[in-house]
């Protein structure tokens, strides 16, 4: 089983999952914002991501040892937007598959990570882990919209990768116990589709839909528990939304790191709240964490 220190690293990474113009060309400023922007509650109802789903792989460094780690599984994440005057509530579940079985799981209410191999389930509030780490860069879990708040963003060296996506480099503005640094890769096409909304952005790749012009119909909410056909993302079955976001690498104070690449991205389709409704196996341990201690 990976240790503590990791496994709050690997959280962290979680939640913390398009051609009109030149990569090249977008700013510091443009990609911070495209990569803000659909999580922010100010943003236009046409233009946030509600929710998204994929397929994750993960590598974690143990410096100390000099040994890998690797796991892959399955994430599901959705924001709720009710609160217009704070960040989206987040709820999440991480699905892992390989090389054992392990979730974690929210409802914006309660924090569940459950341990199959140890038979324990370790059960936390998220009001008194949001309260325990104000001041916490954590909070980029749960604030998206938020990241320049709680770090100083540059350009990582190099900042553009073999395929023209953008790197960045974040720090945290105050001292963490968790996170040293965190490099985010942003995808050239969430990029470029936010500086050029209402316009085909690879016209190579027509499989790739563009993002919805100012003139398309206000999405309705979606309906609870299922899929609402005028959800934004869901028109003609096609995904309309570019997740900005195509891996995260988080190192902590001891040299270690976590990296966390995402695949066959859905964004905007609809979860079900009932993804995010853990159901406690039969004859589990069940920890609750009563200090300043994340829970896992």
């Amino acid at each position: 089983m990976m240790n503590r220190s990791l496994f709050c690293t690997l959280c962290l990474s979680a939640l913390l999952a398009t051609l009109a113009a030149p990569a090249w060309a977008a700013s510091l400023g443009d990609v911070i914002s495209a990569l803000e922007t659909p999580f922010q509650t100010k943003t236009d109802e046409k233009l946030r991501i509600y929710d998204y789903s994929a397929d994750f792989f993960q590598e974690s460094k143990i410096a100390s040892l000099d040994r890998l780690q690797r796991a892959s599984g399955e994430v599901e994440v959705a924001f709720d937007y009710q609160r217009t005057d704070t960040v989206p509530r987040v709820k999440f579940r991480w699905q892992y598959e390989q090389p054992t079985t392990q979730e974690i799981v929210s409802d914006a209410k309660k924090l569940w990570v459950y341990l199959p191999e140890n038979n324990q389930v370790i059960l936390s509030d998220i009001e008194m882990v949001n309260r325990s780490r104000q001041s916490d860069p954590m909070t980029f879990l749960t604030g998206l919209g938020n990241l320049s708040r709680d770090f100083s963003i540059r350009w990582a060296v190099p900042n553009n990768d073999v395929e023209g996506n953008h790197v960045l480099e974040l720090v945290p503005r105050r001292v963490s116990s968790l996170i040293n640094r965190m490099i985010i890769v942003v995808d050239r096409y969430a990029v470029e589709a936010y500086l050029n909304p209402g316009q085909e952005v690879d016209p190579r790749m027509p499989s790739v839909p563009s993002v919805p012009s100012a003139q398309s119909t206000p999405p309705t909410p979606p309906t609870p528990g299922g899929r609402n056909l005028n959800f934004p993302g869901y028109e003609d079955n096609l995904n309309r939304r570019w997740f900005p976001i195509l891996s995260t690498t988080v190192y902590d104070p001891n040299g270690n790191s976590t990296t966390i690449e995402f695949s066959n991205l859905r964004v905007n389709f609809g979860i079900s709240d009932m993804s995010f409704n853990f159901i406690m196996p039969a004859d589990v341990q069940v920890v609750r964490p009563t200090g300043q201690e994340m829970g896992f």
